[in-house]
């Protein structure tokens, strides 16, 4: 096959950890060529979405006359065409900002030009990340959306443990822990609200965090048999890798599977191909469409091969 892979600047990728790397790694070692994209590539021109890419080759030990560590070779870039492409992979990381949302609408039109998109661009659109567990109520936490800080305050009252995020953040960016006693919680809502002009998500706070906010990968609507815990560092309430956390892979809990087994199907009939489902304790706190991760760590943990699964997947999708 023929892959586009729209994502983030091959320079600041994490060779060892990324999952796009693996997924990249996987194809090529089907003999599938790869060519990767930047968002801005991305463009409508001369009546069609095209895309300025790069065939990449993926080397070993680094190429002849290549910088040490240097783990790909990159022909000269040229604009093709997405529905050219067998298939056209969403990877590119958030913010979901303005432009998150024109590359959505473009690959929208490429769909229609006879492209394949995963994960497809209007379910990426119609699914903000925090906001899509307010679709499957019976497996979260009691939670509450709203821009009114009078509203968070009698939320923090009756539940005395509040999580309180934003819903376009990342990487567990922006994420207050607030209690009915603590002397900033006034500021933290203001803050976090902008003073009512922001909407907010609050969580009451699960302590089985301490046990690790488990990423569950759904790919082609069935879970791989492994979580990724991340378990926060000392003092701290959220296991994002990206501020601190350790991962610890784990199979999954009857809880994860019943959850899983909910959401997999569904999910997936609506055009996601992959989806990260984060779970703590018995509770669905988000559901990651636009670029989950953990395959590496999964895999090098437990030796299941998460992208061989994924690529199974795209093949058949792709018929």
């Amino acid at each position: 096959m023929k892959i586009g892979i729209i994502l983030d600047p091959l320079p600041s990728l994490k060779v060892k950890k990324d999952s796009t790397v693996a997924m990249m790694a996987e194809a090529a070692g089907r003999g599938h060529e790869i060519h990767v994209m930047m968002q801005e590539g991305l463009m409508w021109k001369g009546g069609r979405v095209v895309g300025e890419n790069l065939r990449l080759e993926l080397t070993v030990g680094g190429a002849p006359g290549a910088e040490k560590d240097h783990w790909y070779r990159a022909a000269p870039p040229v604009e093709t065409p997405l529905a050219d492409f067998d298939a056209v992979l969403m990877r590119k990381d958030p913010p979901f900002d303005g432009e998150y949302v024109t590359s959505t609408w473009l690959l929208e039109q490429a769909q229609r030009e006879g492209a394949r998109v995963f994960n497809d661009p209007r379910a990426i659109r119609d699914h903000n990340e925090k906001l899509a567990i307010t679709q499957f109520p019976a497996y979260t936490a009691p939670s509450l959306v709203t821009r009114l800080p009078e509203q968070i305050h009698d939320f923090i009252d009756a539940n005395a443990d509040v999580i309180v995020k934003p819903l376009d953040g990342m990487g567990g960016e922006s994420i207050f822990r607030v209690t009915d006693a603590d002397a900033n919680r006034y500021v933290i809502v203001e803050t976090m609200t902008r003073h009512g002009a922001r909407t907010v998500m609050a969580q009451r706070f699960i302590p089985e965090i301490r046990d690790g906010d488990k990423r569950i990968l759904l790919i082609g609507g069935k879970p791989v048999p492994y979580c990724l815990a991340r378990i926060p560092r000392p003092g701290e309430t959220r296991g994002n890798l990206a501020a601190g956390g350790t991962g610890v892979a784990r199979p999954l809990s009857p809880r994860d599977m019943e959850i899983a087994g909910a959401l997999g199907p569904e999910l997936a009939s609506r055009g996601l191909l992959l989806v990260g489902l984060d779970v703590i304790g018995d509770y669905l706190t988000e559901v990651n469409v636009t670029s989950p991760t953990c395959f590496r760590e999964i895999a090098d943990q437990t030796g299941f091969n998460v992208a061989a699964m994924f690529m199974d997947a795209l093949e058949a999708a792709c018929g």
